[in-house]
């Protein structure tokens, strides 16, 4: 069994925003694998089905994002799973647009949700896919994250979501070397 939580802020207002990123892939992943994300439950909104023969669990919290460990807590109470078995998808203002970043575990860095992830699991022995989503140019940041990028941009994010969820789909099939070798280098054209 594979759970993959996708970060980001419940609400309309918060749709496609750059600090939903993970929400926008667990969109895509929903869709390829024909799993609908029907059952709200400890605090997330989850999905079930089967991929390659293995469970797959896919989450959008439905905390805010700096209670983002609340639900993954929930999440890892309930399925048990390994946690080189919990992968988590987010935003990451350190890293330019369009930039994919994999590691097999690690520190929360400076993001708040991954922050409250870390704290309430007790570990940082999971994988994640950062997603660049540029940096501030001025202004909050708060602005920035919560901001809609413009077209431009929306159309590089949107390609980045494909390549994010099949980078998932290699990590869920433990291939996580593979998926770095692939997308941890800079993508032509960006």
């Amino acid at each position: 069994m594979f759970i993959v939580v996708g970060l980001g802020n419940p609400g309309r207002e918060y749709a496609r925003t750059r600090h939903n990123v993970g929400f926008d892939v667990i969109d895509v992943l929903s869709e390829k694998h024909h799993i609908q994300l029907t059952k709200n439950a400890m605090h997330g909104q989850i999905g079930e089905g089967f991929v390659g023969g293995e469970k797959l669990v896919l989450v959008k919290p439905q905390t805010f994002m700096n209670l983002s460990g609340q639900c993954v807590t929930e999440l890892v109470s309930w399925y048990k799973p390994e946690m080189d078995h919990l992968l988590l998808i987010y935003d990451d203002i350190d890293l330019p647009l369009g930039k994919l970043r994999m590691r097999e575990k690690g520190s929360a860095g400076t993001h708040n949700g991954m922050r409250s992830v870390v704290q309430c699991v007790g570990s940082e022995a999971f994988p994640r896919i950062r997603i660049g989503v540029g940096e501030a140019q001025r202004g909050e940041l708060k602005d920035f994250v919560l901001g809609k990028p413009g077209k431009a941009a929306l159309l590089t994010l949107n390609e980045v979501y494909a390549r994010a969820a099949d980078a998932a789909q290699l990590i869920i099939a433990g291939r996580i070397n593979d998926a770095q070798a692939r997308y941890n280098k800079k993508h032509e054209g960006l």
